[in-house]
């Protein structure tokens, strides 16, 4: 059966993570897996030029006391995975979730998603993780790789969940666009939940027949639509609506060809993902 991949790590979004988690499930019908990935494994090693300064008695003792040292930390590291873990898969329970695994890998993220990619069905993140700059508003590195490589939808968590009762879609009104809204129809996530489709730009030609088939297409599964068109400065035309109209929940495409459906290609959208407040559902 295919699972909500919770991904968790030691930053203060792993509650936020959990709770997004734990109302996905409910909405989908389907079991949570917590995945915490240890990272790429740092590697001990002695400089090259101490092999001129040390006598073989020194170099031989200094490379066992790394080599324990190492693995103590390794170790360390795996314990520290499966605390997280074990508190991550507590507040899934606590939020009434009974069908919760846990997963500890080695290495990146994006490559333990991508070996569990024929399980998942969808993917929680949190928008920086423990090496993230937040002085800077820096967005998590793992964040980027998640979204660039995974195929299956990813919902990027805010710092703090809260109940999502309107959602606005995005809408450039490129050829891509209506693949954005057919998986919203498959989906019963966001099902009884109110949409905004907001286009940046003028409704005009093609763009503008995209927008009305979309709405009529939300319509149609029974969503409550209401659309809106502002011309402008996307980020600024976006992060308006969002602070104006109370959303709770971005969704947008992963790539295409304006500058709202470029994530990390291109910088308007992650300034838009960078500045929010609230959690974004990347859709591929």
């Amino acid at each position: 059966m295919e699972k909500i991949m919770a991904c968790v790590d030691g930053s203060v979004y792993g509650q936020s993570v959990c709770d997004h988690a734990a109302w996905a499930a409910e909405r989908l019908g389907v079991p949570v897996e917590v995945l915490h990935a240890r990272g790429r494994r740092e590697t001990g090693s002695v400089p090259a030029d101490f092999s001129g300064n040390l006598e073989f008695g020194d170099r031989s003792m200094l490379m066992n006391e790394l080599a324990e040292f190492d693995e103590q930390r390794s170790k360390l590291a795996t314990k520290r995975g499966r605390v997280v873990l074990e508190q991550a898969v507590a507040r899934l329970k606590e939020a009434g979730v009974t069908a919760v695994t846990q997963t500890l890998r080695d290495g990146d993220i994006s490559d333990a998603l991508t070996d569990l990619a024929d399980e998942t069905r969808f993917i929680i993140i949190g928008k920086r993780g423990e090496a993230a700059d937040f002085s800077k508003g820096h967005l998590g590195s793992n964040l980027e790789r998640v979204v660039r490589s995974s195929k299956r939808p990813v919902l990027i968590a805010s710092r703090a969940f809260k109940p999502i009762k309107r959602f606005m879609v995005a809408f450039d009104g490129g050829r891509s666009s209506p693949q954005i809204i057919e998986r919203l129809v498959a989906s019963p996530l966001l099902k009884d939940v109110h949409c905004d489709l907001f286009m940046v730009g003028k409704p005009s030609g093609d763009a503008g027949q995209r927008l009305h088939e979309a709405e009529m297409r939300l319509r149609e599964a029974g969503y409550a639509v209401a659309v809106y068109a502002e011309e402008g400065d996307a980020e600024e035309c976006i992060a308006r609506k969002v602070e104006r109209d109370h959303i709770d929940l971005i969704v947008m495409g992963a790539y295409g060809h304006s500058r709202i459906r470029t994530l990390f290609v291109g910088s308007t959208t992650a300034e838009i993902i960078r500045g929010s407040t609230i959690p974004a559902l990347i859709i591929r």
